[in-house]
Protein backbone atom coordinates (compact mmCIF):
# COMPACT_ATOMS: atom_id res chain seq x y z
CA UNK A 1 0.00 0.00 0.00
CA UNK A 2 1.70 3.37 -1.60
CA UNK A 3 1.34 6.07 1.71
CA UNK A 4 2.92 9.51 1.73
CA UNK A 5 2.61 10.58 5.40
CA UNK A 6 3.48 14.38 5.93
CA UNK A 7 4.49 16.72 8.14
CA UNK A 8 5.43 19.98 9.78
CA UNK A 9 2.65 22.35 8.67
CA UNK A 10 1.27 25.22 11.24
CA UNK A 11 0.92 28.77 11.88
CA UNK A 12 3.70 31.12 11.05
CA UNK A 13 4.37 34.84 11.04
CA UNK A 14 4.91 36.61 7.90
CA UNK A 15 8.89 36.38 6.90
CA UNK A 16 8.69 33.20 9.17
CA UNK A 17 9.83 29.73 8.17
CA UNK A 18 8.48 26.21 8.32
CA UNK A 19 10.07 22.83 7.14
CA UNK A 20 7.18 20.14 6.12
CA UNK A 21 8.44 16.31 5.67
CA UNK A 22 7.06 13.56 3.82
CA UNK A 23 7.85 10.27 4.64
CA UNK A 24 6.75 8.09 1.62
CA UNK A 25 6.34 4.24 1.69
CA UNK A 26 4.71 1.23 -1.11
CA UNK A 27 6.91 2.12 -3.78
CA UNK A 28 10.43 2.40 -5.22
CA UNK A 29 10.95 6.02 -4.31
CA UNK A 30 14.13 6.29 -6.30
CA UNK A 31 12.10 5.51 -8.94
CA UNK A 32 9.52 8.36 -8.63
CA UNK A 33 9.37 11.75 -9.07
CA UNK A 34 8.12 12.91 -5.14
CA UNK A 35 7.42 16.71 -4.65
CA UNK A 36 4.56 19.56 -2.79
CA UNK A 37 1.62 20.70 -4.51
CA UNK A 38 -0.52 23.10 -2.56
CA UNK A 39 -4.36 24.14 -2.97
CA UNK A 40 -5.91 27.13 -1.43
CA UNK A 41 -9.72 27.98 -0.95
CA UNK A 42 -10.83 29.38 -4.25
CA UNK A 43 -7.70 28.59 -6.15
CA UNK A 44 -6.42 26.30 -8.49
CA UNK A 45 -3.68 23.62 -7.19
CA UNK A 46 -0.08 25.09 -8.02
CA UNK A 47 3.14 22.04 -8.15
CA UNK A 48 5.28 23.96 -5.92
CA UNK A 49 8.51 21.68 -6.08
CA UNK A 50 9.67 18.65 -6.64
CA UNK A 51 12.45 16.24 -6.75
CA UNK A 52 13.70 13.29 -8.53
CA UNK A 53 16.11 11.54 -5.77
CA UNK A 54 17.80 9.43 -8.43
CA UNK A 55 20.10 12.14 -10.02
CA UNK A 56 19.24 15.05 -7.84
CA UNK A 57 17.18 17.25 -10.19
CA UNK A 58 14.82 19.70 -9.38
CA UNK A 59 12.31 21.96 -10.04
CA UNK A 60 9.99 25.05 -8.60
CA UNK A 61 7.78 27.32 -9.49
CA UNK A 62 7.99 30.83 -9.91
CA UNK A 63 6.64 31.61 -6.66
CA UNK A 64 8.77 28.82 -4.64
CA UNK A 65 11.78 29.98 -6.49
CA UNK A 66 14.59 31.40 -4.34
CA UNK A 67 12.37 30.69 -0.84
CA UNK A 68 12.00 27.22 -1.27
CA UNK A 69 14.25 24.19 -0.95
CA UNK A 70 13.29 21.09 -1.39
CA UNK A 71 15.32 17.94 -0.70
CA UNK A 72 15.38 13.99 0.24
CA UNK A 73 16.88 11.59 1.89
CA UNK A 74 17.00 8.04 0.07
CA UNK A 75 17.81 6.07 3.07
CA UNK A 76 14.74 7.33 5.09
CA UNK A 77 12.35 7.64 1.95
CA UNK A 78 11.69 11.17 3.15
CA UNK A 79 11.19 14.55 1.18
CA UNK A 80 11.66 18.07 3.06
CA UNK A 81 10.32 21.13 1.45
CA UNK A 82 12.14 24.02 3.33
CA UNK A 83 9.99 27.11 3.56
CA UNK A 84 11.63 30.99 3.97
CA UNK A 85 10.44 34.49 3.36
CA UNK A 86 6.59 32.95 3.96
CA UNK A 87 4.10 35.52 2.58
CA UNK A 88 0.18 35.20 3.57
CA UNK A 89 -0.04 33.98 -0.04
CA UNK A 90 1.74 30.91 0.64
CA UNK A 91 -1.32 29.34 2.96
CA UNK A 92 -2.47 26.62 1.84
CA UNK A 93 -3.21 22.98 2.58
CA UNK A 94 0.47 21.56 0.84
CA UNK A 95 0.05 17.69 -0.34
CA UNK A 96 3.19 15.13 -0.42
CA UNK A 97 2.90 13.85 -3.96
CA UNK A 98 4.25 11.22 -6.03
CA UNK A 99 4.47 9.98 -9.49
CA UNK A 100 5.97 7.50 -11.77
CA UNK A 101 6.28 9.32 -15.15
CA UNK A 102 8.04 12.25 -15.78
CA UNK A 103 11.36 14.01 -14.65
CA UNK A 104 11.94 17.59 -12.55
CA UNK A 105 13.82 19.18 -15.77
CA UNK A 106 10.26 18.99 -17.54
CA UNK A 107 7.96 20.49 -14.44
CA UNK A 108 6.18 18.50 -11.61
CA UNK A 109 4.24 15.64 -12.54
CA UNK A 110 2.22 14.54 -9.36
CA UNK A 111 -0.47 12.89 -9.89
CA UNK A 112 -0.23 9.06 -9.36
CA UNK A 113 -0.20 9.24 -5.18
CA UNK A 114 -0.90 12.02 -2.64
CA UNK A 115 -1.22 12.20 1.32
CA UNK A 116 -3.87 13.71 3.02
CA UNK A 117 -1.97 17.09 3.28
CA UNK A 118 -0.81 19.76 5.56
CA UNK A 119 -2.02 22.89 6.67
CA UNK A 120 0.07 26.14 5.98
CA UNK A 121 -0.99 29.18 7.09
CA UNK A 122 0.87 32.55 7.05
CA UNK A 123 -0.57 34.89 9.27
CA UNK A 124 0.42 37.54 11.52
Amino acid sequence: EVQLVESGGGLVQPGGSLRLSCVASGFTFDDYVVGWFRKAPGKEREDVSCIKSSDSSTHYSVSAKGRFTISSDSAKNTVYLQMNSLKPEDTAVYYCAADRAGHPRYGCPLNDYWGQGTQVTVSS
